[in-house]
């Protein structure tokens, strides 16, 4: 079961009453796919996210959606602490408690700081960094209604080539996708996230 957490969105994480799309066991899940998923070892990762073997549940899917991904992290081409706050806000808007655990796991890896990824949790009026309140902003009118508004899209084209728009707002899109999956397959975060999840929270002085 999952560990309560002291900081939630605020109708909580969304999940259901049990696990509907849950990961097939490793011996279960192909050799080529079994070949592949040692490469998350070369990322840190000493286990292979859950997520990869759920959406490999439909390989047709998956093959072409691993090189789309590929695209925007690890190999995208935004600043890996702009991707991870990007992520991380997507997640906490779209109530994926798995996407928020596996990109605070990656944020910290990249450098964003225990204080940032607070910030991401609060209005964007309320974070004091300009950078990140942009990009909040930003965020949070593209996940509600497609629409980033003048005074913010000027703001972004003063900071971002044309070509760092289209995959700051792909990537926006993309999380939303995906984190829509993860809440609905009802899996967990792995131990190894998990715990560096609560560290994070104990380190803010949350934890319960």
């Amino acid at each position: 079961m999952t560990t309560p957490d002291p900081l939630q969105p605020e109708f909580g994480w969304a999940a259901p009453a049990s696990p509907r799309l849950p990961a097939p066991p490793p011996r279960e899940r192909g050799l080529v796919f079994r070949s592949v998923s040692r490469v998350s070892r070369l990322f840190g990762r000493p286990d292979l996210p859950l997520v990869f073997p759920v959406i490999h549940l439909n390989p047709r899917i998956f093959w072409g959606w691993l090189f789309f991904a590929s695209r925007l992290m690890p190999w995208g081409r935004l600043p890996a602490p702009v991707r991870e706050k990007i992520i991380l806000r997507v997640a906490w808007r779209c109530r994926s408690r798995y996407e928020w655990a596996q990109h605070v796991d990656i944020a910290l890896r990249v450098g964003v700081q225990d204080q940032e990824i607070l910030a991401i949790t609060r209005a964007p009026d309320d974070i004091d960094n300009d950078d990140d309140r942009l990009l909040m902003r930003a965020c949070d009118q593209s996940c509600a209604t497609k629409l980033i508004d003048g005074d913010t899209w000027r703001a972004l084209t003063e900071r971002y080539s044309q070509a760092d728009l289209i995959e700051l707002l792909m990537l926006i899109g993309h999380y939303e996708m995906v984190a829509g999956l993860l809440i609905n397959s009802g899996i967990e975060a792995e131990p190894t996230v998990e715990r560096i999840l609560q560290d994070l929270y104990r380190r803010l002085n949350l934890a319960t």
